[in-house]
């Protein structure tokens, strides 16, 4: 019995001291014999502090009033390409840079087989001349004239094989049936006999003396004409003088 008036007494002791360390008021005895009430109280250090600071922080910020921040338009984001269409544009290049390079290359062999063919019109008409007789009619000089269309012009030429300008080759068909003629247009000129009526193999001269050809009949002739043209046959094209060799 005494043992667990004891523990009682124990336990009461140890709630009256709880009651104190959390506030709730306790009676004492003061010294003059009176009763006293005496509290005790805890304080809590507030937890609204680091929020109190962080908002006073957010709104010392200030901004401009018409300051501008841009749109979504105005971001400058790079363009991006997947593998795919980087591969579909190296495709396209390189497509691109062998047609190139196939027209280049199918120019070139144009250029070269023109080159080629006017290599061998040169040679077939040069070696194909048909001699006409020494002693022929107007007719034959025209004749042995036209194998000569397609040699260049060539100023001072007298030779097929090299070119002719326009006396050098009339010099060289006359020639060719035993009739010398001088080596420039305002000296053949005075060969000959001076004729209005002109036929197919006179020979043609500019008034002025600068240019000669021979007459192949339906107002036409066949001259080797300018730098850059070869041996042609075209219309009269101005008044011309006409003399007849044969």
């Amino acid at each position: 019995m005494k043992k667990t008036r004891k523990y009682v007494s124990m336990m009461a002791a140890a709630t009256i001291c709880g009651m104190l360390s959390i506030g709730i008021p306790a009676v004492a005895q003061a010294s003059d014999g009176s009763e006293a009430v005496v509290t005790s109280s805890r304080s809590f250090t507030p937890g609204s502090k680091v929020r109190a600071d962080l908002l006073t922080e957010s709104t010392a910020t200030t901004v401009e009033k018409d300051s501008s921040w841009g749109g979504i338009e105005s971001l400058n984001v790079p363009a991006t390409k997947s593998q795919a269409e980087k591969d579909a544009e190296a495709r396209a290049q390189q497509a691109q840079e062998q047609a190139q390079e196939q027209a280049q290359a199918a120019a070139s062999r144009r250029q070269s087989a023109q080159q080629v063919s006017r290599s061998a019109a040169r040679a077939s008409t040069t070696n194909t001349v048909t001699d006409a007789p020494v002693s022929g009619t107007g007719a034959d000089v025209v004749n042995y004239a036209l194998q000569f269309q397609g040699i260049p012009y060539v100023y001072g030429g007298t030779d097929p094989a090299t070119g002719f300008d326009c006396s050098g080759f009339t010099q060289y068909v006359f020639a060719h049936f035993g009739i010398s003629l001088p080596r420039t247009a305002d000296a053949q000129r005075s060969v000959g006999v001076p004729v209005t009526d002109p036929a197919p193999g006179d020979l043609l001269v500019t008034s002025d003396g600068s240019h000669v050809g021979i007459y192949v009949g339906g107002g036409r002739m066949i001259h080797a004409p300018r730098p850059g043209r070869t041996v042609t046959v075209q219309k009269l094209y101005r008044d011309f003088e006409y003399r007849r060799l044969v």
